[in-house]
C-alpha cells in the first residue's frame, strides 16, 4: 500500500502569502517547544493544574528525557509511537520528546475499547505505546494480537498486567536519560504526528500531519483570531487527543510562551468550575455541548469567571439559548468557529468584534475557502454550495487510504469537506448541512440539521438530534432525540408541541414524526453528539 508522504499544498499558496508564513526547509516540530529557551521563558510556567505544574525549562528536560527513551527501545526515524493519554504533564512532555527524536506520536482517544485499539496499532504499525495506567489495561491479548508493538511505557501510575510484549514503568525508567537532545534533522514537509477520525462513517482514517503543520495553524488562526499574550493562561476542556483540544493546548500557547492549564478526568462542571477558580485561565476553550451543561449545572451561578477574557467554541452551532446563557453567567460573548482534523485547527470563525449567532464565521487567513457546485463550480453570494479549503496545515493523505485520500484530496492540496454551506454578503458562513444527508419525505427532499436547528430554537429545548428514520412501510421520515429544559413536560403534548412549531417556522412535511425524550445527549470522548448511537436509541 502506497504511503508517499508529500505536501499537497504549493508553499507559496494565496494563503501562505496572506499571513507571510515562512519556514526553513530543515525543520523539526518541537520547536513549536523549545523555542521558548532561546526566547528567555525557561522559568515561566508551560503547564498548571491538578496533575502538576511544570516551567518551560522543565518540560523541555522531560521531552528530551523521553526522547532519548524511546530512542533506547531501538526506534529508527519516522517510527509511530501511539499515545493514549489524559491530559496530564506527560503528554506533551512525551509528544514532544517522539517528535524532537524524529518519530510520529499517534494522539487517540482514551475512550478507544481494545478492539478498535488492535487496529489502531495494526494500522500505524506502532512499535511502542504510551498510556496512562488507568488506560493501560486495555492493551490486552485482543488490542496487542497481530501488531509491531514490542513495549508500553505507563505513565501516572503502576503499569498492569497485560499482553504487552514489555511494559515499563516511566518514572523508574525515565530518569537514567539525559535532560539534553538535539532536535532530529527533520524535512519541514516530512511526517510528524497523526491523528484518527472517529470512524463514524467506516473505519478510521490515520490523518497525518507535517512538521510545519502546527506553525502554520498557528500564524493563521491564534495570531489573527485568539491573539494570545505571554501571561495568557489558556484552558481548554476538550482533550489533547482531539485536533481542536491539541491546537488550545499545546500549539498556541507553547507558541505564545503563554501558559496551559491541564485538567485531567471527565470534564464534568464541577470539575471546571473549581479549575476556573483555583487557576484563574484567561482563555477558555470549550464545545456547544459543555457550554449548554455549564450553563445549567448547579453552581455555574457561584462559579468564579472574573479571570477570563475569551471564550471560543467549534464543532456544532451554538443555540441563542447558550450563547445568552454564557453571556449572563460570565459577561462573555462566545467566538464560535469551524476546523477539521484534516486542516489540524479551526479555518472558519467569527471574532470578538465581528460575530453572527450560527454562523461558523469568517474565513481564517492563510485559508483559501470556495463555495462549489456539484460540478466544481464557485457559487455566488447567497447560493448553496459546498465547501473546499486549503491552507498548508491541509493533511497531505489518509494513512494506508489511498480511495479516501482521493475522494477527499483533491488537485493542489484543497480538501473536499462534503459540507454544505451558505456565505452571506458580509462573508459569514452557514452550515447547512452534509452533501450526502439529504432525505426524500412526502416526495420532498429535507436536510435534517435543518430540522434540528428550529427545534434547538425553542424555548423548552436545551439539546436535540434529528436524523433519517425509516417506517415499517420503508417510508422515510425524520426522527428528534431531545433534552428538554429541565421543567416537567407531558411528553404527549409536548412532542404535538413540537411538531406545530416546525410546522409554522418551516414546511409542513418537514416536522419529525418521531420525538423520543432522554436526560442527556451521548457524547463523543471529544465532547460532540455522539449521533451513532443517538440513531440507536
Amino acid at each position: 500500500m502506497t504511503n508517499v508522504i508529500a505536501d499537497q499544498v504549493p508553499s507559496d499558496s494565496a494563503g501562505a502569502r496572506e499571513i507571510g508564513f515562512e519556514i526553513p526547509a530543515r525543520y523539526n516540530a518541537s520547536r513549536v517547544l523549545f523555542d521558548n529557551l532561546a526566547r528567555g521563558n525557561a522559568n515561566k510556567p508551560a503547564l498548571i493544574g491538578p496533575a502538576g505544574r511544570r516551567s518551560y525549562a522543565e518540560l523541555c528536560a522531560d521531552a528530551c528525557r523521553w526522547g532519548r527513551g524511546l530512542t533506547s527501545l531501538g526506534l529508527s526515524r519516522g517510527d509511530r509511537v501511539l499515545l493514549f493519554l489524559d491530559d496530564t504533564p506527560a503528554y506533551p512532555a512525551a509528544f514532544f520528546g517522539a517528535v524532537r527524536a524524529g518519530f510520529v506520536p499517534l494522539l487517540i482517544n482514551t475512550l478507544t475499547p481494545p478492539e478498535l485499539l488492535q487496529f489502531y496499532l495494526a494500522d500505524s504499525g506502532a512499535k511502542v505505546a504510551v498510556a496512562d495506567a488507568e488506560f493501560a489495561g486495555r492493551f490486552d491479548a485482543q488490542a496487542c494480537a497481530e501488531t509491531a508493538l514490542q513495549a508500553l511505557i505507563v505513565v501516572n501510575g503502576a503499569p498492569p498486567a497485560t499482553a504487552a510484549p514489555s511494559t515499563v514503568a516511566a518514572d523508574q525508567w525515565l530518569p537514567d536519560f539525559a535532560n539534553q537532545l538535539a532536535e532530529a534533522d527533520t524535512h519541514r514537509n516530512e511526517m510528524a504526528f497523526w491523528m484518527y477520525s472517529s470512524g463514524s462513517t467506516g473505519r478510521p482514517k490515520g490523518i497525518v500531519h507535517l512538521q510545519h503543520d502546527m506553525a502554520y495553524s498557528e500564524q493563521a488562526f491564534a495570531r489573527t483570531v485568539l491573539r494570545l499574550k505571554p501571561d495568557d493562561i489558556c484552558f481548554s476542556v476538550p482533550k489533547i487527543f482531539f485536533a481542536y483540544g491539541f491546537g488550545n493546548a499545546i500549539t498556541f500557547p507553547f507558541s505564545a510562551g503563554a501558559t496551559t492549564l491541564l485538567l485531567p478526568g471527565q470534564p464534568k462542571p464541577a470539575a471546571v468550575f473549581d479549575a476556573i477558580s483555583r487557576f484563574h485561565p484567561t482563555v477558555f476553550f470549550g464545545l456547544p455541548t459543555l457550554y449548554t451543561a455549564l450553563t445549567k449545572a448547579d453552581g455555574a451561578r457561584e462559579a468564579d469567571f472574573s479571570s477570563l477574557r475569551l471564550s471560543v467554541s467549534a464543532a456544532e452551532v451554538l443555540s441563542g439559548d447558550v450563547f445568552n446563557g454564557w453571556k449572563s453567567l460570565t459577561g462573555l460573548e462566545i467566538v464560535e468557529g469551524l476546523g477539521s482534523t484534516e486542516v489540524l485547527h479551526v479555518y472558519l470563525s467569527n471574532r470578538e468584534d465581528r460575530k453572527k449567532l450560527g454562523a461558523a464565521g469568517l474565513r481564517v487567513p492563510g485559508y483559501e475557502i470556495a463555495l462549489r457546485d456539484s460540478g466544481g463550480h464557485d457559487v455566488a453570494t447567497g447560493e448553496e454550495g459546498i465547501l473546499w479549503v486549503r491552507g498548508d496545515s491541509n493533511t497531505p493523505l489518509y494513512w494506508n487510504r489511498p480511495d479516501k485520500t482521493a475522494e477527499t484530496i483533491r488537485d493542489g492540496g484543497w480538501i473536499y469537506t462534503g459540507d454544505r454551506f451558505i456565505r452571506d454578503i458580509d462573508g459569514f458562513h452557514f452550515f447547512r448541512g452534509r452533501a450526502d444527508d439529504l432525505i426524500k419525505i412526502s416526495g420532498q427532499w429535507v436536510y435534517p440539521l435543518e430540522v434540528e436547528l428550529c427545534l434547538a430554537e425553542h424555548p423548552d429545548i436545551r439539546e436535540c438530534a434529528v436524523f433519517a428514520h425509516e417506517l415499517p412501510d420503508r417510508r422515510m421520515s425524520l426522527k428528534a432525540v431531545v433534552v428538554t429544559n429541565g421543567r416537567f413536560h407531558d411528553e404527549a403534548v409536548t412532542t404535538k408541541a413540537l411538531q406545530d412549531y416546525v410546522k409554522a417556522k418551516l414546511l409542513p412535511y418537514k416536522y419529525p414524526r418521531e420525538i423520543v425524550f432522554i436526560g442527556e445527549l451521548p457524547k463523543t470522548g471529544t465532547g460532540k453528539i455522539d449521533r451513532q448511537a443517538v440513531m440507536r436509541l
